[in-house]
């Protein structure tokens, strides 16, 4: 666990929460893609397969259950809820999320870290998971009328990707760095031709 784990955890839970209180209080889906919420809900079923079997900690296991209850919860609402159901635009929501699946999936079982069951279905959501969200945003670009909550939502999701991205980054940044000084010694020797030895 670290600090940008955990904001990013926490900004992914609040961009589920503001989506579940506008449809919960609002008792309304407007501007919010199905099509989007069934492809995570696709990605937190297949990413947390290990939920019953793989023990990490009692923050990982809530944070599981929370993401699927919540991923499902919101698709259940858009399709079945007596009221929610009737403000979802069907005519809008239109992108084909099948031509998202597919790619992902094939590309699950060509890139993996192992050739299992567990470890394809976890390479298919992290690439579903990037691509998930391309129904929301064409949605958004078709009705061009986006609502605080819809927009606080969206905004929240990015930020949890951000932060992803950042703290792989400066992962990757200090890796780099750590490397420096053998990077140094490394072109000195190549450069004069002679055997790299590092200093003591």
């Amino acid at each position: 666990m670290n600090i940008f784990r955990l904001a990013g955890d926490m900004t992914h839970l609040a961009s589920v929460l503001v989506l579940l209180l506008k449809i919960h209080t609002i008792k309304s889906c407007a501007g919010v893609s199905l099509k989007t919420q069934e492809l995570y809900a696709l990605v937190f079923a297949m990413r947390y397969l290990d939920i019953f079997t793989d023990y990490i900690s009692l923050y990982n296991t809530v944070m599981k259950l929370i993401f699927l209850g919540s991923s499902f919860s919101i698709v259940w609402y858009i399709r079945h809820h007596k009221i929610v159901r009737r403000s979802y635009d069907k005519d809008q929501d239109t992108f084909r999320h099948i031509f998202l699946v597919l790619p992902c999936l094939l590309l699950a079982l060509v890139m993996n870290e192992k050739f299992t069951f567990k470890e394809v279905m976890w390479a298919f959501s992290l690439y579903l998971e990037a691509v998930a969200i391309l129904p929301q945003l064409v949605l958004l670009q078709r009705t061009r009328n986006i609502d605080n909550l819809t927009g606080q939502y969206v905004f929240l999701l990015g930020m949890h990707l951000f932060l992803a991205l950042v703290k792989t980054w400066i992962s990757g940044l200090v890796q780099t760095l750590l490397y420096g000084d053998f990077f140094y010694y490394y072109f000195q020797s190549w450069k004069n031709n002679v055997k790299l030895q590092l200093p003591a």
